[in-house]
């Protein structure tokens, strides 16, 4: 990787000037566990979206325009075969997923706004990464929502590889809040599926009248942080209204609330539901108010810096920081600010231990190293 960051190499590609490794460095940020700085990846980025890691030190990022680029140590490419992807409001190309047997299959998930009836939904697409990384074989649409919208919120799209080895997908609401009380529909929750987009058979509601089998949790707004720490748990991070942005612990068949209960206001200054609390639905473990906008999780191992181990780190897009939580039950402990950290749109925990992020507002690519 050193010889990645040392270079500047340009990349023309359908119109974007990528600049790579441009070795920018800000000074040293004290941090509550030590210093830090950032180091620049990749400037150029068009709405980044999200960050996958390949063998050998190169990346995938998505960006919600429909271009998927492959960034490694030659320098930048756009990656052809990418699903059609319905570019509308918040909805577009827009998380990706390496799955951990990559080096076998090769596979590479996508989850995108879509056309269908009604409008737009999120789907689940995968294709065979090619060896030279240029272009997406193969690439098919796996799983889509049951039902279109024309609104152009919520479309959540968070994707996880579960350590059952399942695939967990989010979904907002779509901006129609009943829904996520409606188990007949796929607005507003978590789903599972195996890798080839069918159900599993021990999914909660699998043999439930009326209740789509793909669903494992609901009750949700819009989720659209997901990570798994290191028991194999998922969370979640979900945006709120006026208010009330929540960190879930994702459990099988739960209900957490919205918008039957929250953390928060409608816009407007009205009462949400019947409160913060009911009966059968299920509590965040954390919550903001006022709202940060949370947008990429990741549970930090510890590798590189052993003060992270166990650490959530999650970006805001309204803010511009990086929240670190921890503790038991998990809590905001921190807030990193720079100038990196323009509307923070993906976090991850690189191989190398680092903390790479996306910047929506910079257009940019980073790692934030101890």
């Amino acid at each position: 990787m050193n010889a990645f960051r040392r270079r500047h190499l340009l990349a023309a590609c359908a119109g974007l000037l990528l600049s790579i490794g441009a070795g920018q460095q800000a000074l040293a940020l004290e941090t509550a566990t030590g210093p830090v700085r950032f180091e620049t990846v990749a400037t150029g980025l068009n709405g980044p979206w999200s960050i996958g890691f390949l063998p050998g030190g190169a990346v995938l990022v998505t960006e919600k325009g429909g271009r998927l680029w492959h960034i490694g140590p030659e320098g930048a490419q756009q990656v052809g075969g990418v699903p059609e992807v319905a570019v509308t409001g918040q909805g577009g190309l827009l998380d990706i997923l390496i799955p951990r047997d990559f080096a076998q299959t090769r596979q590479v998930y996508l989850s995108h706004a879509r056309r269908m009836d009604g409008g737009a939904g999120t789907a689940l697409a995968v294709g065979r990464l090619s060896e030279d990384g240029r272009a997406l074989q193969d690439t098919r649409v796996i799983f889509e929502i049951s039902a279109g919208s024309s609104r152009g919120q919520h479309f959540g799209s968070r994707l996880a590889e579960g350590a059952d080895g399942k695939i967990y997908m989010s979904v907002g609401d779509r901006g129609d809040r009943p829904a996520a009380q409606d188990l007949a529909r796929h607005n507003g929750s978590v789903l599972r599926l195996n890798r080839d987009g069918s159900v599993p058979g021990d999914n909660p509601f699998v043999g439930t009248g009326g209740a789509r089998p793909e669903i494992w949790s609901w009750g949700h707004r819009n989720p659209q942080g997901m990570a798994v720490d290191a028991a194999g748990q998922l969370w979640v991070n979900e945006h709120g209204a006026k208010g009330g942005d929540e960190v879930n612990r994702i459990d099988k068949g739960a209900n957490y609330g919205w918008p039957v209960i929250a953390y928060g206001r409608h816009y407007s200054g009205a009462k949400i539901g019947e409160g913060q609390a009911k009966a059968g639905m299920a509590q965040p473990v954390f919550y903001w108010d006022p709202s940060i906008a949370p947008s990429g999780m990741t549970f930090h191992s510890g590798t590189g810096h052993p003060a992270w181990k166990g650490n959530a780190f999650i970006g805001s897009l309204k803010f511009d920081y990086i929240a670190r939580l921890a503790g038991s039950p998990l809590a905001e402990v921190e807030r990193i600010e720079a100038p990196e950290t323009a509307r923070v749109r993906d976090v991850r925990e690189g191989p190398d231990g680092a903390i790479w992020f996306l910047s929506e507002g910079n257009g940019a690519l980073y790692r934030m190293v101890p």
